[in-house]
């Protein structure tokens, strides 16, 4: 973004997400100065400045949200439309280095240039610089992902770095349905984290991104074309004492309690996700964990 003109002998302009101010005359004329002169913090260039700034902020957010959406729930979004968001640099860093998939299931490639005809520039399993044009591509949860582990080794080598967290999510396999007992609806391996108010453990499920609704921590995704939410208790809503996690649980639209044989693989691991970094921020007592 340009330089204007911010009253006499000053110009400003938003860089790296700040005001940013210089000189126009004198000594340090065309230089840019370490901090905003208090002359112009009250000006109306700067505060317009500001709060672009701040929309920009709020902008980028939603993209990565976006992409995180399409991404968890596997969802295909058509060519055209990554063409054409591809100009706007919020939403080309989201979707930079995602895997991608065409239509051919068992080809990958790391998502780098995108055109409005609905071509994609992609590098492949080998290396290689190719380019796509199926209708729609998925941007699979990694769960869906064939040999994770070779993908994350090559991910290295090749330098991908993600804004969405894909590649280096972490995820949970769901054990096969003969080791769930076919009756059982709550995985309990992360209840019990001791949080010093509710309060606190509410604040830190919406600081990851999670809903509160009632008493639950809640992260809704589709997984094989339904949608599911899991949820962890995390105590009544209008205590502020002590409160532990509960177990975890998922449960169709209309509210069913699923039996942990229904869940699907990205719900399991999604949900997973949620009781474990829930979990991460609990008291721990020393010389031991609480």
């Amino acid at each position: 973004m340009g330089w204007v003109s911010a009253g006499e002998g000053y110009e400003v302009a938003l860089m790296e997400g700040r005001v940013a101010a210089r000189a126009t005359a004198g000594r340090s004329a065309g230089r840019r100065l370490k901090s905003l002169p208090k002359a112009l913090r009250d000006h109306p260039e700067v505060e317009r400045l500001r709060r672009f700034g701040e929309w920009l902020d709020r902008h980028a957010a939603a993209c990565v949200a976006q992409v995180d959406a399409w991404m968890v729930s596997s969802l295909p979004v058509p060519t055209g439309l990554l063409g054409r968001v591809w100009a706007d640099e919020a939403w080309r860093s989201s979707l930079h280095d995602l895997a991608v998939v065409g239509d051919d299931p068992d080809e990958v490639g790391f998502l780098r240039d995108a055109n409005e005809s609905g071509e994609l520039r992609v590098v492949d399993l080998d290396g290689e610089t190719v380019r796509l044009s199926p209708r729609t591509v998925l941007l699979p949860h990694p769960v869906l992902l064939p040999d994770l582990d070779d993908l994350r080794e090559f991910a290295a080598e090749l330098g991908v770095t993600q804004r969405v967290e894909q590649i280096y999510r972490a995820t949970w396999d769901k054990p096969a349905d003969d080791e769930l007992d076919a009756k059982a609806t709550t995985v309990g391996e992360f209840s019990g984290g001791r949080f010093a108010s509710r309060f606190g453990l509410a604040a830190r499920a919406t600081s990851l991104g999670y809903r509160v609704s009632g008493g639950y921590a809640t992260c809704r995704v589709r997984d094989g074309g339904a949608a599911v939410e899991a949820s962890v208790w995390i105590g009544e809503p209008y205590w502020d004492g002590e409160t532990e996690t509960g177990g975890l649980s998922w449960h169709d639209p209309d509210g069913r309690t699923l039996r942990l044989r229904e869940v699907g693989p990205v719900a399991w691991s999604e949900g997973m996700r949620m009781a474990s970094t829930l979990h991460a921020g609990r008291t721990v007592e020393e010389g031991g964990a609480s």
